[in-house]
């Protein structure tokens, strides 16, 4: 994975100050993070770039060689985002943000907008289903569903309510029939998304009752959009968000069932660590998330 323009900013910075304390303090944030990113930074290149005592910090030979070929593009970059003319406080570098397949009806509308707002920013978003650790893995953010937050993360909404359906082709409802009860998919063909943690169970509630089916069918699959063309076929009921079946629904293409099975739960956060100055691009990009989640009410 390339290092990303922050990190070698801080790189640059720790060791022009040869320590983290003063570079921590230009750069905004807290000594410890800034130690973070440069161990990150060094895991990701696989060599040690900084020798650390408990007095001083200075470059190891590779830290050196690499200052020496990256520090003038540095500047050059710097003196680039100058010249645009931008504002000198505006945020500028990349915001490397790390979310699942499911959260792009959240995120996706925010991007346009946000670049738009933020010119200086450039955004880098890994679709990872796997639920990596942001902080190890050198993001600045990540985005995650509420039973899957750590605890010791800030996580700020990124939209409202969101909701599953249970969709079937009319074909299939032909076929097989149309299920009176949650527990007749038991017995039924399904389609099975897998998860990094396994087959995703289906959960319905009504009225204070829960049920759980296991679904069982022919198609197994972990990728969204082959599983809505497979329930388009009839090959199996299929459950997903509301958002992604809507037109298929309205147009006919696709049966909603179990309407009131399936209440509205949290839609998808941005998370990200704690910590007292997060970087200029992060910052402003939880504050244009706030921002619209105060317009919206």
């Amino acid at each position: 994975m390339n290092p990303s323009y922050d990190d070698l900013v801080l790189l640059a910075a720790v060791i022009r100050h040869r320590g983290f304390r003063r570079a921590a303090a230009e750069a905004g944030v807290s000594p410890s993070s800034l130690s973070e990113r440069v161990r990150a930074l060094e895991d990701r290149l696989g060599v040690r770039l900084l020798n650390r005592t408990t007095r001083s910090v200075s470059p190891t030979e590779a830290g050196e060689a690499l200052m020496a070929r990256i520090g003038p593009a540095l500047e050059d970059l710097a003196q680039a985002v100058a010249a645009t003319g931008l504002p000198a406080d505006a945020p500028v570098g990349r915001l490397r943000i790390n979310a699942p397949g499911a959260a792009d009806t959240a995120l996706g509308p925010l991007i346009a907008p946000f670049l738009a707002t933020h010119p200086g920013v450039q955004m880098e978003i890994v679709i990872d289903n796997a639920f990596t650790d942001v902080v190890g893995e050198g993001f600045d953010a990540g985005v995650r569903y509420g039973e899957r937050l750590d605890k010791d993360m800030i996580a700020v909404p990124l939209g409202g309510p969101e909701r599953f359906v249970l969709v079937a082709a009319p074909a299939l409802l032909d076929r097989v029939g149309r299920p009176e009860r949650p527990e007749d998919l038991a017995s039924l063909p399904c389609l099975r998304m897998r998860l990094p943690g396994g087959v995703m169970a289906w959960e319905f509630e009504k009225d204070g009752r829960t049920v759980r089916i296991q679904p069982q069918g022919p198609l197994t699959i972990s990728d969204a959009s082959m599983a809505r063309t497979a329930a388009l076929d009839g090959l199996g009921f299929f459950a997903t968000f509301e958002a992604w079946a809507r037109n298929d629904i309205a147009d006919g293409r696709l049966v909603s069932l179990f309407e009131d099975w399936l209440p509205p739960f949290d839609g998808p956060f941005l998370y990200y660590p704690s910590r007292r100055h997060a970087p200029p691009a992060l910052a402003a990009f939880v504050a244009f998330v706030r921002e619209r989640n105060r317009v919206r009410g």
